[in-house]
This record gives C-alpha cells, sequence and structure tokens, in this order.
C-alpha cells in the first residue's frame, strides 16, 4: 500500500509515478566508454508505451544525462515524464563544485527542472560534506527558484542517522532506499530497519539495487533451481524485483536495465504488479538462506569506488571475475575476465592501500583486502 493512500495529503504529488522507476546507470552501451543511444531510445518507448515515466539519473552516472535528453528530452513532451536528478557532495572537490552540479546537469538533460532532486548516496561517512556545503538549504533554495520541484536524498546510512536526518529536515519529501531481499537483514545495508524509519514518518520510499546490481538476477545455481521449481515462468530478477515492490510505503522500484530484453521482462510483471503472497515469501526467505551461506564480493557496480583512485583501477570489474571464481567456482573464466578488467587499467596488486575507495562505497566493503584477495587468485 501506498502512503498517499492514507490521506497524507502532502504525498499526493507522487501517486502517479507507476510501480517501475528506469534507473539510468547501466544503460546500454556500444563499447566501454559509449552508450548506445539509439538503443536507449527503444528502451524508452517500451518503458512510455507502458504507462510508466519515472526516470532516474545523477551527476555522477558518466554519459546518462546526455543520453536521456536525446532518448527521452527530445522526443517527448515535458509533461510526459518525471525526471530524476542527483547531487554528489563526496564527488566535488568543493562546496561550489557541489553546488554548481545542478546547472552542469540541466545543461546535460535538457532541462529547465528537475520534478525530484536527491542529496545523493548519503551515508555515516559523508554527511559532513552535505552539511557542512550547506547543501539542505542549497536545495530549499533551488525548489523557491523553480529549479527542482521536490526534495529527497538517496541513503546508504545507519537507521540512526536516517532517524536524525528526518527529524532534522521537514522539507524531505521522499527517500531513496537500497531494498532487496539479500541485504533485507544484512547489518551493513540494514535495508529493513532503515525501510521501517521512513515508514514510521510516513516518507514516501523509492528503491534502488533491488537486483543488488545485477547479483540477484544471476544467483547461485541452487537459488535460481529454487525458484525455477516455484514458478519456471518468472525469472530470477523478476523475484528479487517483486520482493522490494511488495513492501508497505514503496511508491516505485528503480531497474538499472540495459538491454530492451531487460525491459520487457520488467515490464512483463510491473505493468500490472501483483505483491508476492505469502507463500512466495517463504521462498524468497529460502533465498536468502541459500544467499547468506554463498561466498560472493556484494559489490553492486555503482562505481562510486573509482573517481578518486590514485591508480586508475577498474576496482568493480576486477570483483566481477573475482565473483566468476567464487560462486562458481570457474577459475580459468575468472581469469579471463580478470585480464580483461585490467588490459588498460591498474592491476589488484597495484593497490596502495589509500582507503579512499572504502570511504567511497556505499556497501561498506573491505575493498582492499578483496584486491589482495584477486591479485594472489587471478594474477
Amino acid at each position: 500500500m501506498d502512503y498517499y493512500l492514507y490521506g497524507d495529503a502532502k504525498n499526493a504529488w507522487c501517486s502517479g509515478f507507476g510501480k517501475l522507476g528506469f534507473g539510468l546507470m547501466r544503460l546500454p552501451r556500444k563499447d566501454e566508454n559509449t552508450i548506445d543511444v539509439e538503443e536507449t531510445k527503444k528502451m524508452v518507448d517500451h518503458f512510455m508505451a507502458a504507462g510508466m515515466h519515472y526516470f532516474d539519473t545523477a551527476w555522477a552516472y558518466d554519459g546518462s544525462e546526455d543520453a536521456i535528453r536525446q532518448a527521452l528530452v527530445e522526443r517527448y513532451p515535458r509533461d510526459r515524464f518525471f525526471l530524476v536528478d542527483k547531487l554528489n557532495a563526496r564527488m566535488a572537490k568543493d562546496e561550489a563544485e557541489a553546488k554548481d552540479e545542478i546547472n552542469v546537469s540541466l545543461k546535460r538533460a535538457g532541462v529547465s527542472y528537475f520534478d525530484l532532486y536527491f542529496l545523493h548516496a548519503i551515508q555515516d561517512g559523508n554527511i559532513d560534506f552535505y552539511n557542512r556545503y550547506g547543501l539542505w538549504d542549497y536545495v530549499k533554495q533551488l525548489k523557491a527558484e523553480g529549479k527542482i520541484r521536490h526534495i529527497g536524498f538517496s541513503f546508504h546510512g545507519s537507521p540512526e542517522l536516517l532517524e536524525n536526518l528526518l527529524d532534522a529536515h521537514p522539507e524531505v519529501e521522499l527517500v531513496q532506499l537500497q531494498i532487496n531481499y539479500a541485504d533485507w537483514e544484512n547489518p551493513k545495508v540494514q535495508s529493513r530497519a532503515n525501510l521501517a524509519v521512513c515508514q514510521k514518518h510516513h516518507i514516501p520510499v523509492t528503491i534502488m539495487e533491488p537486483v543488488k546490481g545485477g547479483l540477484l538476477a544471476s544467483p547461485p545455481e541452487a537459488i535460481r533451481d529454487l525458484f525455477r521449481k516455484s514458478d519456471p515462468a518468472m525469472s530470477c530478477a523478476s523475484w528479487a524485483i517483486r520482493f522490494s515492490a511488495s513492501q508497505e510505503g514503496v511508491l516505485t522500484v528503480l531497474s538499472g536495465m540495459s538491454s530492451v530484453a531487460q525491459m520487457e521482462d520488467n515490464l512483463s510483471y510491473m505493468k500490472d504488479f501483483q505483491p508476492l503472497k505469502e507463500k512466495e515469501m517463504q521462498v524468497i526467505q529460502e533465498a536468502r538462506d541459500i544467499l547468506a551461506k554463498a561466498d560472493q564480493i556484494a559489490c553492486t557496480g555503482c562505481h562510486y569506488c573509482m573517481p578518486g583512485c590514485p591508480v586508475g583501477m577498474r576496482i568493480p570489474d576486477i570483483f566481477t571475475a573475482m565473483n566468476l571464481y567464487k560462486m562458481y567456482g570457474n577459475l580459468e573464466q575468472a581469469k579471463k575476465r580478470y585480464q580483461h578488467a585490467v588490459k588498460d587499467a591498474s592491476p589488484a596488486s597495484a593497490c596502495l592501500h589509500c582507503g579512499q575507495c572504502e570511504g567511497a562505497c556505499p556497501q561498506s566493503l573491505p575493498i582492499i583486502s578483496y584486491l589482495e584477495e584477486a591479485a594472489q587468485t587471478l594474477e
């Protein structure tokens, strides 16, 4: 059930989001540096034809804002879609650059305003940037100027910090949380606890990482067998996304889709969404139990760790290679994937142990120790 149905008039503005949101972090690419705009146009058309219109991008998503200008903004009337963007203070070199991010984003996206503007990826380790730069007052100023319509933030921190922020900032109209069945009770992510804080405050929630950066779309074989046995027609990704969408107070679940096929799969069960039944929730619990025993690096591929890396390492790509070995025991394939990851970049053994990546990681992963393991295993 959505909170705007509880009679909260202040939340009526978000009543028409649609249950599926188009996350624009992982758009299809022609190559490593070039987004496939023509393929993105096809995906946008499928999405809009299904009656969905929530698009989520960010200043920090390389090429995303330019691509969505071409695929969406220049092809559809402005009142037909809801566009979300984000300000990332930690990635800015100073306060002035942080505050200028919206001007860069507006120009890239080709719009005069954003429907919803987030302070991006807030967590316990970076909240000082947002406070010290005066960004809470700044987004209120942007709203008064008409550059944004609504204020929110995306969050990767503790329930205690979330509680404090919602108490201190009544201007916040929506929170984006990482919710998926793998992280539901994860002591670092605390999906369930953070959702409970938003429910307590009657703050609507949109969800990111429902498939945990693709990990839950290709889970260990035991989980795939479990899902096939329960419902052969449903994909592994569908189980993950429907679990997140079934939580109380959730308005929209973002899916970082990279192909028309992924878009069609998601729309097949989200266009006319039905919450998971009790029996299906029991299947999810079985999958969670299996996953808890699996050995894997829980990297979501967000790439927030990379911009400040002094040796230019492709950390998420290295972890993808390592997970091929950890989860499937395929050392040969893992080494091939690793060689591709370090072909034009630094190997895992080049890590300087500076720790900037760990400070930037929304998942609070022990990146340095994982890189040491990758170097020992794959080099």
